[in-house]
C-alpha cells in the first residue's frame, strides 16, 4: 500500500492508511480488505416543525395560622384553578398535580443590641402549602387566554411556556436521513481529496436524536387583582437534531 500520510483528513476524522490488523484500537475492529482504509465520519441533519403543546406550571401558594387552616385555603383555591382549566377546555389528561408542599413559616431571629442575634430554635408563625399542576395546553392561539383565566381564578404562580412537538418521530427520522446525506458526501469529499474512491459502508451508528425545546419564560408570582391583560405568545419553530457516526471503506 502507498503511504498516506493524510495531514487534511487527520484534523476531522479518524482516518488510518494501515491495515486494520495493525491498528490498536478499544473494541472490535472493523474488517477491511489489506490496503485499504477506514475513514471515520461523524454528521448532524436537522428538520424543523412548529410546536403544538405548550406546557407550563400554574398553582397557588396560601398561608395559614395552623397547618390546617393553610392547606384548607390552598384546597379551596387550587380546586377553583383547576375548574377553570377544564372550562377553558384543558383535557383532564392534560393537567397533572406536580407538586404539593405544606412547610412551617420561622419568625426571624431578634437582634440584640450588641447587635448579635437571639439565640435558641426558631419560632413557627404560621405554616405555607404550594400546590402546582402542570398543564398541557393544545390549542396555542389560547394560551393567553387561558393564563389570564387562571390568575382570574386565584393562581398565583404561573410558569412557562416550553413549547414542544407532540409527535416528533417522522420529524427526527427526516433530520436522520439529512445527517445520513450529510455524512455520505463528507465521506466522498474526503476520498476524492486523499486520491481514494468509497468502496462501502462499514458501519452507521447514531448517537440520539432529539429537539431543542424553547426556553421556559417565567412568570412572577401575582395577585388576582394586579392580572395583566392575556399575554401574547408566538410560538416560532422547533429544531430536531439527529447526529450519526459512519465509517467507510476506501480503497485507491
Amino acid at each position: 500500500m502507498k503511504a498516506f500520510a493524510l495531514p487534511l483528513l487527520a484534523a476531522a476524522t479518524a482516518m488510518t492508511a494501515l491495515p486494520a490488523r495493525a491498528q490498536q484500537q478499544i473494541g472490535p475492529v472493523p474488517v477491511i480488505e489489506a490496503g485499504h482504509t477506514l475513514l471515520t465520519v461523524s454528521a448532524e441533519g436537522r428538520s424543523t416543525r412548529t410546536p403544538d403543546l405548550a406546557v407550563f406550571s400554574a398553582g397557588v401558594t396560601t398561608q395559614g395560622v395552623t397547618a390546617r387552616e393553610a392547606l384548607s385555603a390552598n384546597s379551596q383555591a387550587m380546586s377553583q384553578v383547576i375548574a377553570a382549566l377544564r372550562k377553558a377546555g384543558i383535557a383532564e389528561r392534560d393537567i397533572q398535580t406536580s407538586n404539593l408542599n405544606l412547610n412551617p413559616v420561622y419568625a426571624q431571629p431578634r437582634r440584640l443590641q450588641d447587635g448579635n442575634y437571639e439565640e435558641g430554635p426558631q419560632r413557627i408563625t404560621g405554616y405555607q402549602v404550594s400546590n402546582t399542576v402542570n398543564v398541557r395546553q393544545r390549542k396555542l392561539d389560547q394560551y393567553g387566554t387561558v393564563i389570564d383565566t387562571l390568575v382570574s381564578a386565584g393562581a398565583n404562580q404561573v410558569n412557562g411556556p416550553s413549547f414542544q412537538v407532540e409527535n416528533s418521530d417522522a420529524a427526527l427520522d427526516e433530520a436522520r436521513v439529512a445527517a445520513m446525506k450529510a455524512a455520505r458526501a463528507r465521506g466522498n469529499l474526503y476520498a476524492q481529496a486523499a486520491g481514494l474512491k468509497v468502496l462501502r459502508v462499514i458501519s452507521i451508528s447514531e448517537s440520539g436524536g432529539y429537539y431543542q425545546p424553547q426556553p421556559m419564560v417565567m412568570m412572577a408570582r401575582m395577585s388576582a387583582d394586579s392580572a395583566p391583560p392575556a399575554p401574547p405568545v408566538a410560538a416560532g419553530e422547533m429544531q430536531m437534531t439527529a447526529n450519526v457516526t459512519v465509517q467507510f471503506e476506501l480503497a485507491p
